[in-house]
């Protein structure tokens, strides 16, 4: 080979490299095979993944979050073929919740939470589809993000992905229980709860090593407490506690919720009590961790 159809070689070489490396992953169609949709359990998962928090009642999307990152907006899932997501198929779904990929192969940003969301069940995302399907179609047209360079380039994420993107459980608990695993479910996965109050590094992942114990909030300002049994947290709220505020909206000293964190507890208060039990079991069972900014207001 030449001088010159080395120095051409090479970059064709790294730019198919990327090109393979970015692209965007969809799980296999035959694993949703014989897997039946039952619309009622789509419900619970509705609400335990908090899809109205965002979305919208009426599932129109709209909500704009202001970020170090831009402007995202949160698209309309309601069932409209056009402005929603009538028609896709249930692998379209499972791979927006599952891979964070479009139904036209692009990536979503992980505005959307499909990090947590990969360790969903694939069955409850067929359930959720079922349910979601069962909506008023909703016309609303909601804008694309505005995003300044480079994170605007979607293509990139492919990267991002395979830095963050992983489906193995998060926290690592000493003492496991079928209680404790049912919130780790509801936590690390459907309520992707780590989302807001666990730390991002320069790139937006999450910081593992600091799982819960508080964080910026994801708009730029404020600041998500520490959840973890450390003192910066909730080592002073017993288990029944924290079931007690996820079902009422009462903390133990007779505050209530207030925030963002309003519309999540109004979902927590839909499901059922031994969700929310499980959910503080897991709580008090996650290593204590200090806030990385210092003790949680």
């Amino acid at each position: 080979m030449t001088a010159h159809w080395k120095i051409v070689a090479w970059p064709a070489a790294l730019a198919l490299l990327l090109w393979v490396l970015t692209r965007a992953g969809g799980i296999d169609p035959e694993r949703l095979a014989g897997l039946e949709p039952d619309p009622d359990n789509g419900e619970w998962a509705f609400h335990a993944g908090g899809c109205a928090s965002c979305h919208g009642a009426d599932l129109a999307g709209g909500l704009e979050m202001d970020t170090p990152f831009g402007v995202f907006r949160v698209p309309n899932i309601s069932p409209h073929p056009e402005a929603g997501i009538g028609d896709w198929e249930t692998v379209d779904f499972a791979n927006a919740m599952l891979r964070g990929s479009s139904a036209d192969g692009s990536h979503y940003y992980p505005a959307f939470p499909y990090a947590s969301y990969a360790r969903m069940k694939l069955q409850d995302v067929v359930d959720l589809k079922a349910w979601l399907d069962s909506y008023p179609p909703n016309a609303r047209q909601v804008a694309d993000h505005e995003l300044a360079f480079p994170w605007n380039l979607r293509r990139g994420l492919g990267l991002w992905k395979r830095r963050y993107l992983d489906a193995a459980p998060v926290a690592a608990i000493a003492e496991e229980s079928a209680e404790i695993e049912r919130g780790r479910y509801l936590v690390e996965a459907l309520g992707h709860c780590g989302e807001c109050h666990t730390p991002r590094d320069r790139l937006g992942g999450p910081e593992h090593s600091q799982w819960l114990a508080g964080a910026t909030s994801p708009e730029g300002e404020g600041r998500v407490p520490n959840i973890t049994p450390h003192e910066d947290g909730l080592a002073d709220w017993s288990a029944k506690d924290i079931a007690y505020y996820l079902k009422t909206g009462f903390t133990p000293d007779f505050d209530t919720v207030g925030g963002s964190m309003v519309k999540v507890q109004e979902n927590m208060a839909l499901l059922p009590d031994s969700d929310r039990a499980a959910i503080a079991a897991y709580l008090k069972a996650v290593p204590a961790r200090p806030d990385p900014a210092g003790a949680s207001p």
